[in-house]
């Protein structure tokens, strides 16, 4: 998917550059101008003959140049590890997977339940058996709980992401499963919060009234310059993505406000510890 967006982008780019319309460039890969909006945007796979010929028809004549760009088309359409859950993951969040997977930088604001990337799996494996209405079959149930497990591992390759989560108290208070569940997913949070690329606060009733009003949200911020950050929001059916810059700004002014108002770092792993005792 990131792949998909960043030749996506840089086709616009060579593209705009030259002058030539979406028109134009859909005429020359006997496509029509929506599907060239398509190929910008990174929402449709991509032939390495379609980009081979766009190249030619913007100018990128240098094998030097065209090979990088044609390696990213033929890349694009590799399927990722995620597809292999397709019988469990929403179509609508397999977007979603792949965005957050190529990540440098994650921020998120939570206010249900204790962010996916910081479940341990007995945790998860309540938050999925109560979000249903109908019974879930076991199998599925652990279908799930294992892609959640499999995505965590973001946070421990070489080069992890970084992750700044502000959980509102009430993720913390509301039970899933057992007391020693819950416990034992608050000490999973304290524990974790001490790794170097993990900043992990809480936002407390006492606060009051925050900036996050409108709800949970998650900014999600790329290494190639190419690629806007994008806000992610969760909806019930579906998701929606939001790349436009006067929007994200507004999020990422958001989160700045919420990590500000928040209880530090150091305050958070005491206060994690303080809930344990109820527990």
């Amino acid at each position: 998917m990131v792949r998909r967006i960043l030749l996506g982008s840089q086709l616009r780019r060579l593209r705009e550059s030259q002058g030539v319309t979406r028109e134009a460039a859909g005429y020359a890969i006997r496509a029509s101008e929506s599907k060239i909006s398509r190929m910008e945007l990174g929402r449709v796979s991509f032939k390495a003959r379609d980009v081979a010929d766009l190249l030619t028809l913007y100018g990128v004549t240098e094998d030097s140049e065209r090979e990088p760009l044609l390696n990213l088309a033929r890349e694009s359409s590799i399927a990722g590890w995620w597809h292999s859950y397709s019988d469990v993951l929403p179509s609508w969040f397999q977007t979603y997977v792949g965005l957050e997977g190529a990540a440098c930088g994650i921020d998120t604001y939570e206010v249900q339940f204790v962010h996916g990337l910081l479940q341990t799996e007995a945790y998860a494996h309540a938050v999925v058996s109560s979000g249903h209405r109908e019974q879930v079959p076991e199998d599925e149930v652990d279908r799930r709980v294992a892609l959640r497990l499999e995505r965590q591992k973001l946070l421990f390759k070489e080069n992890p992401a970084t992750l700044t989560c502000v959980l509102d108290e009430a993720t913390l208070r509301r039970p899933f499963g057992s007391h020693a569940i819950m416990d034992a997913q608050l000490e999973h949070l304290a524990e974790l919060s001490e790794l170097p690329n993990i900043n992990l606060q809480v936002t407390t009733f006492e606060l009051g009234g925050h900036p996050a009003e409108s709800g949970a949200f998650t900014v999600l911020r790329f290494p190639e310059p190419e690629i806007s950050d994008v806000v992610y929001l969760e909806q019930l059916t579906g998701s929606l993505y939001l790349d436009k810059a006067e929007e994200v700004n507004q999020y990422e002014g958001v989160m700045r406000r919420l990590t500000e108002n928040s209880l530090s770092p150091e305050e958070t792993r005491t206060y994690l510890h303080k809930i344990r005792q109820q527990y």
